[in-house]
This record gives structure tokens, C-alpha cells and sequence, in this order.
């Protein structure tokens, strides 16, 4: 396949080709006292931090998050409302642990089940909500794990919807954020609740655990987690200037100390990095002949949105180039790969995105292909 390599200006697309000056060292991340970690722009992807992040340990409460977000999906599906009654069973109202003191035999909301689950942390709504939802917790366990998959979650395995103690039951800090995006992504209504400092059910008022809700304005999620084997454990999200970070601190010594590691996580990622929107899904980057259609020209584009994460203040520093094919010919599909946009820092090749054809062209008549071989002899 013939490529044709153009440098091409990003005045008009994404930026001046101007160089801000020297580049500044970035530091080290912050060396924490857990047992893994893990940093992460929700938008392009880009790790800034991690420690052992794929090592499976004890998620512990944090296992909330995925029965959350099968609730969600079954909402969205329409096979469960949030106005639901869920009949409080007795292995829901006996669990120990964080609860939301549901009563056996009484009737709550969907709802309200949501909010104890997501802001109190409650082993009691989390078995409430599995047993409604697949009739029994450990079916609930199966969808988790089916879930887990679907999301390219490689080190996760679930044994229960609350996160009790299990040898068999275990997730990573990577798989963590993983899941906490498609958690924001997926469901941002429902992400909401995971900002919500406090609930009241049953005249009894639960404060969330996730302190970092108090310290930093910016954060608005996500959970917290401890059992004496995981030790304690926090996934954070906070958004600054249009730029969010996920930060996953697992097996800390204290709650202070999970705190305090994830603040220091989230302060080094906005600090030294930035994070652009360098292209849309719908925006054309070039328009080029095609031979052979029922039309002449193609925009091409890419087909998806597409964002950076740089160390702060290299913006213009960036250089962009694409390589698409020297002679395209229909048919094309919409969505077909034409060749690549590449940019680069400082010589070093730091995104490689597929330019895709942002229509579909068709065979054009025996007539239009005989003029443009001719036309191509002669080119």
C-alpha cells in the first residue's frame, strides 16, 4: 500500500506550529505507601502513575461500583425502574459490615437501595439489589464477572456483589479505572450520587466515607473501600479546566493515609499535565480525489473524539502529520481506514490514530471509471 506522508498545518485544526522554548523535567510521581496504584486521563487514556497495577488484590467495598453499574444498565434497559419495590430479604438485612439498616420484609425503592448502595456503602441494599435484579446473589456474581470482560477487565474475578472477604474474589487498580470510566461515560446522571456527601434513611443519617469530598472541590466521586485484609482503599475523580483524572489507591494503612495518597495523585496529574480535544468524530481533516465513484471527492476524518495528555505548556510544541493512501478507489465504506494522523513531541511519536473515510462512495458507471483510468495515465 502506496502512502503519501503530509506535514500539515494545524492553524486552522488544532494549534500554531510554534515552540513554547525549552521543556521542563516532569518529576517522579509521588512514592506512596500502598500497595498499588494507579493514575489515569479519563479522556485520552494516558496513564501518568501506577505501582503493580495489574496485580489482583482484595477490592473490598469498591466492588460496589460494578453492582452498581449492572444496576444502571438494567435501568436503562427498562427491565428495572428506579421506582421499583425491592422486598428486603433476610440475608440482605442480616449482612454485617457498612449497612443502610434496610428492614427484612419491608419494601424499598430501587431508588433508595441506589443511593444507600453508592453513599452509605450498604452491604444490605448491595445483596438487595443483586438478588432483585438476578434473583439470587451469586447469579448477580455471574453478570459481574460476564461485565467484567465485556469491559476488558483481565484481572477481576467476583464472588459477591458487596466485596466480603473471598480468596476467589479479587480486581486490580488498572481494571478499577477501567471500570470507573465506563461508570462516568456510561451513566453520568447516575454518576452524580457519587458526589453526594451524606443520606438519610429509615431516621438514620450515614455520611460518605470518600473525604476527599470535604478537602478538594474539584473531586466528585468515587468510593471508598476497607476490610482488614485489604486495608484501605479509595478510587477518586476530580475534573479541573475541562481535565479529569481517576486516581485508584488500594491497601493503605489507614483512612488518612488512602486521603492523602489520592490527593497527592490527583494534584501531581493536574499539575504537570494537561489534557486537549485535538479532534472531533465529525470534523473533517482533509479532502482528497477518489477515482473509480460515483463522486469525486472524500472527506475523511477521525472516527472518534480524540484527546492528548502532555506535559503542561507543550501544547504548541506538537507536530502533526498524515499518512493517507496515494490513490483511493471505490468502493469505500463509511468508517474505512485511508491511513493515519501521527503527532509528535519532540521527535517522539506519542499518538497514532486511524483517518477514516467520513462517507460512503460507490462504484461509479462504466463511463466515470474509464475517464479516470485515462485520467490516472496521464497523472
Amino acid at each position: 500500500m502506496k502512502f503519501v506522508s503530509l506535514l500539515f498545518c494545524l492553524t486552522a485544526l488544532l494549534m500554531p506550529a510554534v515552540s513554547s522554548g525549552a521543556a521542563k523535567p516532569i518529576p517522579d510521581p509521588p512514592e506512596l505507601n500502598a500497595t498499588s496504584y494507579f493514575l489515569v486521563d479519563y479522556d485520552s487514556g494516558r496513564v501518568l502513575a501506577e505501582k503493580t497495577p495489574d496485580d489482583p488484590v482484595e477490592p473490598a467495598s469498591i466492588t460496589k461500583l460494578m453492582t452498581a453499574y449492572l444496576v444502571d444498565k438494567a435501568i436503562a434497559a427498562g427491565d428495572v425502574a428506579l421506582d421499583d419495590m425491592v422486598t428486603i430479604s433476610e440475608k440482605a438485612w442480616r449482612m454485617k459490615g457498612s449497612k443502610m439498616f434496610v428492614e427484612v420484609g419491608k419494601e424499598v425503592t430501587v431508588e433508595d437501595l441506589l443511593k444507600g448502595l453508592i453513599i452509605q456503602s450498604g452491604n444490605d441494599a448491595s445483596v438487595a439489589l443483586a438478588e432483585h435484579i438476578a434473583g439470587s446473589e451469586s447469579a448477580f456474581a455471574g453478570y459481574m464477572n460476564h461485565q467484567a470482560k465485556l469491559l476488558g477487565m483481565n484481572n477481576t474475578n467476583y464472588v459477591n456483589a458487596t466485596g466480603w472477604p473471598d480468596e476467589n474474589h479479587y480486581s486490580s487498580a488498572r481494571d478499577i479505572a477501567i471500570l470507573t470510566r465506563a461508570i462516568i461515560a456510561d451513566f453520568p446522571e447516575s454518576y452524580r450520587l457519587y458526589k453526594e456527601r451524606e443520606y438519610t434513611f429509615n431516621k438514620i443519617r450515614q455520611f460518605n466515607r470518600n473525604r476527599l469530598l470535604w478537602r478538594d472541590d474539584s473531586v466528585d466521586g468515587v468510593k471508598t473501600g476497607h476490610t482488614e485484609a485489604a486495608g484501605f482503599c479509595l478510587v477518586a475523580s476530580a475534573e479541573r479546566e475541562e481535565m479529569r483524572l481517576i486516581s485508584v489507591v488500594l491497601g493503605t494503612d489507614s483512612d488518612k493515609a488512602r486521603t492523602q495518597s489520592s490527593q497527592s495523585l490527583l494534584n501531581y496529574g493536574f499539575r504537570y499535565f494537561e489534557t486537549h480535544k485535538l479532534y472531533r468524530a465529525d470534523e473533517v481533516l482533509k479532502t482528497t480525489r477518489i477515482w473509480y465513484g460515483d463522486q469525486e471527492q472524500l472527506s475523511m476524518g477521525v472516527g472518534k473524539d480524540i484527546y492528548i495528555t502532555i506535559p503542561r505548556g507543550r501544547y504548541r510544541d506538537l507536530d502533526a502529520s498524515m499518512e493517507i493512501d496515494s490513490e483511493i478507489s471505490a468502493p469505500i465504506d463509511r468508517g474505512q481506514s485511508l491511513g493515519q494522523v501521527n503527532i509528535k513531541l519532540d521527535d517522539e511519536l506519542i499518538l497514532s490514530e486511524s483517518i477514516v473515510a467520513m462517507q460512503a462512495v460507490n462504484e461509479g458507471s462504466l463511463i466515470d471509471q474509464a475517464l479516470d483510468k485515462i485520467k490516472l495515465m496521464f497523472r
